[in-house]
């Protein structure tokens, strides 16, 4: 009880973050400027938060946004080092704007307060957030959910100022992980998609809870059709953006293609692994004797430390007996192993497995990768919007629809590509209609929107481009029809500021019976 008034108390009491973060500050050796960068990038993230919630419903809390920016700077920040461009110190950098060291806790960037930002977001990530039974996208899908949410902490302040929304695509770090990961996060939400980024421990296989979550949302089928686009999107990308994965990927794959190639010769698959064994055995046996042995051991010590540079030198025959015990633990565990592929049904399994991982990994081979991705992720929006279309008809109240609303009118201003956002995307468009005007017959249903005509087609003519416009408040945007020789425009106004007129491309014989309004007036769409 005492938790839940503390927390009520928290949130009707303005918090001083900026004091809080100076407080932080203080027992950091970051110069000046740096300091001075970090307490404008959380003014402007206070500044810009009322209008970011207003525009992108199902974010967290400015105060636990706040606080998880202040705690990384204060846990995963020792060195922040702002530098200025062609100076000796920016070197380092090469033809990157940041270098983000995790084991060493330091940053180096040049003086851009969006990239800074980025770089806390990076350095606070888990390496893995997939339990490593999921080959491969064990990886991959951690790299992509990564990259998203450091691209997503930016959002605040590299797109709204304090009066206006405006994205930027060549500020946008990857377009390609932005649109996948907005997907993931409208599908399951902010709330689980954070626990999953913040999980640090397998305890919960998140993975699971993911597909069980998709599945409970929109249903088996939907859930697998994302997933056997997910994956693969997600290691094709991991191919093209990530040069260390890449690399480790390559080499597993020259080890699966050698495990299937032997295990194709069942004799002489079986043959290997009992010369494989014996051999086990004999080593376990040696340890075993050398641990037991005082004279043998000290040998080993000084075997070991004899080619091993100062810093790697073993202190002690004990700290040796030791590492040997852990040696052996692995042997055991390797001799068990082949145990089991030793069992008929095992061995099965285990073929399975590996011709399941080969699947991924002759990704590698895909020829055109960038037209690969432009299509696996065009797929993947034609599925979301299918999910899309589930989500709207579960719904009730006029508030759960207005947040729908948002949600959608944000999904489709996310950036394509340099010029495009998604709502404007030829092989979308019959997609996004079905879920423009599903969205539009609830509204008007739970009597949201005014309905300008008994046509459904000339009404959603008129409206459509409301999931189109940048205002930040969807509620103050007014509609005016107006008729130029035989063509037909609408203009969106939000306090008398209005929009560029639009022709109305599918209309040219428009009847006044037709509307349920006049012409060149100008009528609040929201009631």
């Amino acid at each position: 009880m005492q938790k839940k008034t503390d927390k009520f108390l928290e949130k009707i009491v303005k918090k001083d973050y900026n004091n809080e973060l100076e407080k932080v500050l203080e027992k950091k050796n970051f110069d000046e400027n740096t300091k001075s960068m970090l307490l404008n990038i959380l003014y402007k993230i206070e500044t810009a938060y009322k209008d970011y919630e207003r525009v992108k419903p199902d974010i967290e809390e400015k105060e636990e946004f706040i606080q998880s920016i202040i705690h990384h700077i204060k846990n995963n920040c020792e060195n922040i080092k702002v530098v200025k461009l062609n100076t000796k110190e920016s070197e380092v950098l090469g033809k990157k704007t940041f270098l983000v060291e995790k084991n060493r806790k330091r940053i180096i960037c040049y003086p851009i307060e969006r990239k800074l930002l980025y770089c806390i977001a990076k350095i606070s990530k888990n390496e893995k957030i997939i339990k490593d039974r999921y080959f491969v996208i064990d990886q991959t899908l951690t790299d992509l959910i990564n990259i998203g949410n450091n691209i997503d902490t930016v959002e605040p302040i590299r797109d709204f100022n304090g009066y206006s929304w405006t994205t930027i695509p060549r500020e946008i770090e990857s377009v390609v992980h932005n649109i996948v990961y907005q997907n993931i996060r409208i599908l399951v939400g902010t709330q689980f998609l954070n626990h999953w980024v913040k999980n640090s421990e397998f305890i919960i296989d998140y993975f699971e809870s993911f597909n069980n979550k998709l599945e409970e949302k929109y249903g088996e089928g939907k859930q697998k059709k994302l997933i056997n686009i997910l994956n693969p999107l997600s290691v094709l990308l991991a191919i093209r953006y990530n040069q260390k994965i890449k690399k480790q990927l390559q080499k597993e794959k020259e080890e699966v293609e050698s495990h299937l190639e032997t295990i194709k010769n069942n004799q002489k698959f079986v043959q290997e692994i009992t010369e494989r064994k014996r051999n086990l055995v004999k080593e376990i046996k040696q340890m075993d004797e050398m641990i037991n042995d005082r004279n043998q051991l000290q040998k080993e010590y000084e075997k070991r430390n004899q080619y091993l540079p100062l810093k790697e030198k073993i202190f002690s025959a004990r700290i040796l007996s030791k590492m040997i015990e852990d040696e052996r633990e692995q042997k055991i565990k390797e001799l068990e192993e082949l145990n089991i592929l030793l069992n008929p049904q095992k061995f099965v399994a285990y073929k399975k497995e590996l011709e399941n991982k080969e699947k991924y990994l002759q990704l590698l081979d895909t020829k055109e990768l960038e037209k690969q991705i432009q299509e696996d992720l065009l797929r993947l929006q034609k599925i979301f919007l299918g999910c899309y279309l589930i989500k709207i008809r579960g719904i009730e109240t006029k508030q759960e629809l207005m947040k729908l609303i948002y949600e959608f009118r944000y999904y489709c201003l996310i950036p394509f590509g340099e010029r495009e956002v998604i709502g404007q995307i030829k092989p979308l468009q019959k997609e996004m209609k079905e879920v423009e005007m599903l969205l539009l017959e609830r509204a008007h249903e739970l009597k949201l929107i005014h309905c300008f005509s008994k046509e459904k087609e000339i009404d959603y003519e008129m409206l459509k481009n409301i999931f189109l416009v940048r205002v930040i408040n969807l509620e103050d945007l007014y509609i005016k029809l107006i008729k130029e020789k035989e063509d037909y425009y609408v203009q969106l106004f939000d306090e008398n500021v209005f929009e560029e007129k639009i022709k109305i491309e599918n209309i040219h014989h428009l009847h006044k019976k037709d509307l349920s309004f006049k012409m060149n007036r100008k009528i609040k769409i929201f009631n």
